[in-house]
């Protein structure tokens, strides 16, 4: 499959839309509307095309790989190597492990560009297009050829996946950084905006991390098209979510975006094809100031914030209950027939006419 030229159909189908509406709304008259999970459940239902729309099988699938930004002093992600973080989620000893297997989620990580060699392990998809990217402040993070072939990977990774919801996060140390560069080239934004984490960040940290962001943008003013911004600025795992987003939007799958780096990888994949951003329901693991003006650029908001603060997916755990609930709205619950709800399952009586007439029982003979 090209990314130039991927099979993605929009969701737009205004019959659809109406019908699927007024299911809910006259769902709605029996107990009451059902707030947001009604917007939703429309999109679940323009999502697979349908009034029951089902998801199962859904996958969290954690793309993990290094940045040669982190040379420049870049934090570990809670005092941990990437390769440690990883490993911890694979011996299920992280929340994202145990939420994704509390909601019946399958947790798999993908090597995309971890820096440390990783020993095979049951989940663990090993598909190392190198050991990290590049220093982006001093030249190009990826080149072209490992850019394209870090779509590719994500397309044979998406294609083989069961199911039909793609949950997506990003791992690795430098990914924010490197995500908040693409994303300011991409959207035209300031780079601080995406990398002042809120009111507390520490002035000595944010100068720090501008002075090597504002370096990095300098070293590559002529990137412009998307695959050049991700080849200049991205890292693996981000590449490797473009082409996972492009093939299961392909596919009409669920694609549950959790993070910066997984909102990179959706800007660019909504370059490449705009309408795969039907497709795509944004969670949040963290409350990350840059995350907000990430949603922005989608005109989306999180499904809910739970003041997180983990960055590896959790988000998406505890949103995919919420997408459960929406779709079972349409595809589970049953129409109610005019008429009173009888005492016996199942069965209801019409007040509308009168009973039917039965004979009185004989009288009992003194």
């Amino acid at each position: 499959m090209s990314i130039h030229q991927s099979l993605i159909s929009p969701t737009t189908h205004p019959e659809l839309e109406r019908e699927l509406r007024a299911r809910l709304e006259q769902r709605g008259q029996v107990a009451g509307p059902m707030g947001q999970l009604e917007p939703l459940a429309v999109r679940l239902g323009l999502i697979q095309a349908s009034l029951s729309p089902r998801f199962r099988e859904p996958t969290l699938v954690v793309f993990a790989a290094d940045h040669g930004l982190a040379v420049d002093g870049l934090p570990l992600l809670h005092g941990r190597t990437t390769r440690e973080h990883a490993l911890l989620a694979l011996q299920q000893r992280l929340p994202c492990s145990a939420l994704a297997r509390g909601q019946g989620m399958e947790l798999c990580i993908v090597d995309c560009g971890i820096a440390e060699p990783v020993s095979p392990l049951p989940r663990l998809f090993a598909r190392k297009i190198a050991h990290g990217t590049r220093n982006a402040r001093v030249g190009p993070a990826m080149s072209p050829e490992q850019a394209h072939a870090g779509v590719r990977v994500g397309m044979e990774v998406a294609d083989n996946l069961p199911g039909n919801v793609l949950a997506c996060a990003g791992l690795g140390q430098g990914s924010w950084e490197a995500a908040a560069l693409m994303l300011s080239r991409l959207a035209g934004l300031p780079v601080r905006d995406f990398v002042v984490s809120g009111p507390d960040m520490h002035q000595a940290e944010l100068d720090h991390l501008l002075v090597v962001l504002h370096g990095a943008q300098a070293r590559h003013r002529e990137a412009i098209e998307p695959m050049d911004v991700l080849a200049a600025f991205g890292g693996f795992e981000i590449a490797v979510m473009v082409g996972a987003m492009l093939v299961a939007a392909s596919k009409r799958h669920l694609i549950l975006v959790d993070g910066l780096a997984a909102c990179a990888a959706l800007k660019v994949a909504a370059m490449i094809a705009p309408p795969v951003t039907d497709y795509a329901v944004f969670c949040r693991s963290t409350r990350h100031r840059g995350l907000d003006e990430a949603f922005t650029l989608f005109h989306a908001t999180a499904l809910l914030d739970l003041g997180l603060e983990s960055g590896d997916g959790c988000g998406a755990a505890m949103a995919w209950p919420l997408v459960r609930g929406a779709s079972a709205l349409l595809a589970d619950l049953r129409d109610l027939p005019e008429g009173a709800i009888s005492s016996r399952p199942g069965q209801l009586v019409d007040t509308s006419a009168p009973a039917p007439w039965t004979p009185a029982p004989p009288a009992s003979k003194p």
